[in-house]
């Protein structure tokens, strides 16, 4: 029997195994009947540049089976990439794969970016035209990097016409559940869930809990903490914020200093200069780049915070 989904998965170097893992093991769930599984309603094949095993980001290599050169690209439905955990590495490889997602492209497959793949897919002016779905912890930067390009918040995945994105992590799963829908039906598509102990697949906009940090406070400063994470990069006074939550500054002045002890401008600053630490940490974009995407102006002033806030220059956060 032909299968009625065909996808080739692609990971790049560097992947995180949670989102390549989750996505996998659904589609094996969904490919047979009982726990077979036969890929008899889905199918895929892992896909490389080279034969070689491509090497995740915790160590663990994974075996493709297929080659770039090898492939006939028109016996798939979907290029799905996984990204490397770095979102500027996974934007670095676009002279390395380029060929091969323009050609699929150009044959009528569907692509789908997880995780940090949409750098890729970006860099490859292949998302022009169409939403986009990252990371939270990456939005700024694609931002930066992509300001054409329209990011889609606080969602865990979109399916845009030929183009689909996905945050990475477990919401794999949820992409997964979308896409099999699409082609085999809902009931196929949620079967399995059980057996890898998930409750029920969400849906794109599920809003994640374990994003709320002010849960038990009031609902003026956990709707102000999405918003400073939202708009990170803009210019957005925190008066024109209390503005949008319909309260005065003084008003949130006095929750952020009851629940957190610091005024609603401190505490923004100091969200942005975590952001700044872990993209120093994880990055090798220069300070104004890393500036502009939270809000800090310029690279001499996002210097003089760190070296406040952290007691060292920013070139001695960088890993050496």
């Amino acid at each position: 029997m032909t299968p009625d989904i065909r996808l080739l998965i692609v990971p790049l170097p560097d992947f995180a195994l949670l989102p390549f893992g989750a996505f996998l093991d659904k589609l094996r769930f969904s490919a047979d009947d009982e726990d077979y599984s036969q890929q008899r309603h889905c199918s895929w094949t892992l896909a490389g540049l080279t034969g070689e095993p491509v090497v995740s980001s915790s160590g663990a290599a994974v075996q493709v089976s297929a080659i770039d050169d090898q492939l006939r690209l028109a016996d798939f439905d979907y290029l799905v990439l996984f990204g490397s955990r770095n979102a500027q590495a996974s934007a670095a490889l676009a002279p390395a794969y380029r060929r091969l997602l323009q050609r699929a492209a150009r044959e009528g497959v569907k692509l789908v970016g997880i995780d940090n793949a949409a750098f890729l897919l970006a860099a490859c002016g292949l998302l022009n035209g169409h939403k986009v779905v990252v990371h939270w912890r990456h939005a700024a930067e694609f931002r930066a990097s992509y300001p054409q390009l329209q990011v889609v918040p606080d969602q865990l995945y979109c399916i845009d016409g030929t183009r689909a994105t996905c945050a990475g992590g477990t919401a794999a799963i949820d992409l997964a559940v979308a896409l099999l829908s699409q082609a085999c039906g809902r009931a196929r598509a949620l079967k399995g869930l059980a057996d890898m102990l998930v409750d029920e697949t969400r849906d794109s906009c599920h809003a994640l809990r374990s994003l709320e940090t002010g849960a038990g406070q009031p609902r003026p400063v956990q709707r102000a903490l999405a918003l400073m994470r939202d708009h990170m990069g803009a210019s957005l006074s925190v008066e024109q914020l209390a503005s949008q939550l319909g309260i005065s500054r003084r008003q949130l002045d006095r929750q952020f200093n009851a629940s957190h002890g610091m005024s609603a401008k401190a505490w923004w600053l100091e969200m942005r200069l975590q952001q700044v630490r872990w993209r120093l940490l994880n990055s090798s974009h220069s300070l104004a780049q890393i500036a502009d995407e939270v809000g800090l102006g310029d690279a001499s002033y996002l210097g003089k915070c760190v070296r406040r806030r952290f007691g060292c220059t920013a070139s001695e956060l960088r890993p050496l």
